[in-house]
């Protein structure tokens, strides 16, 4: 699915309580769980150790939490875009949760739940809730709500 357009911040602001999505598959192999393991030097064997994993709980490696979590905002930029905001900020995120692991060699995506859209100091802060799925499983492997800020300022700082 192509991510929803929206013109202003206005039209965002009209479908607060929309769900976008969902997003196109990705793959989380076996190769992006070692890398990640490399860049945030967490090597924990239940993710880059297959044969140990195998014997382990969940049959084989799994992805980082992190790793998924990191994914989330390649799934909102493919879940929504506002064209005439001049930046989007990450501003933070609440209440993050991973109710199912994904296993190495899984498929997620994302949906997107607009839920509210408020104005604050230095801009608009939409809060949304993202699920991400995976393919054939029954819980999702992230459940987060995502603070986003659209910056009332015109051009980005340098």
């Amino acid at each position: 699915m192509t991510a929803r357009t929206f013109e202003s911040i206005v039209d965002l602001a009209a479908a607060i309580g929309a769900e976008l999505g969902p997003t196109p598959w990705h793959s989380i192999d076996q190769h992006r769980i070692d890398t990640f393991a490399e860049t945030t030097e967490d090597r924990q064997w239940i993710h880059v150790e297959p044969e140990r994993a195998a014997a382990g709980p969940f049959g084989g490696t799994i992805a980082h939490g992190y790793l998924t979590l990191s994914l989330v905002s390649v799934l909102l930029a493919e879940s929504f875009e506002v064209v005439d905001a001049p930046a989007t900020v990450n501003y933070g995120l609440d209440r993050v949760r991973f109710p199912a692991p994904v296993a190495a060699g899984s498929r997620i995506r994302g949906r997107t739940h607009l839920l509210d859209l408020k104005e604050v100091a230095h801009g608009r802060l939409l809060v949304s809730r993202i699920t991400v799925e995976i393919d054939g499983g029954t819980k999702p492997a992230c459940v987060a709500d995502v603070l986003t800020l659209f910056p009332t300022w015109t051009e980005i700082p340098s």
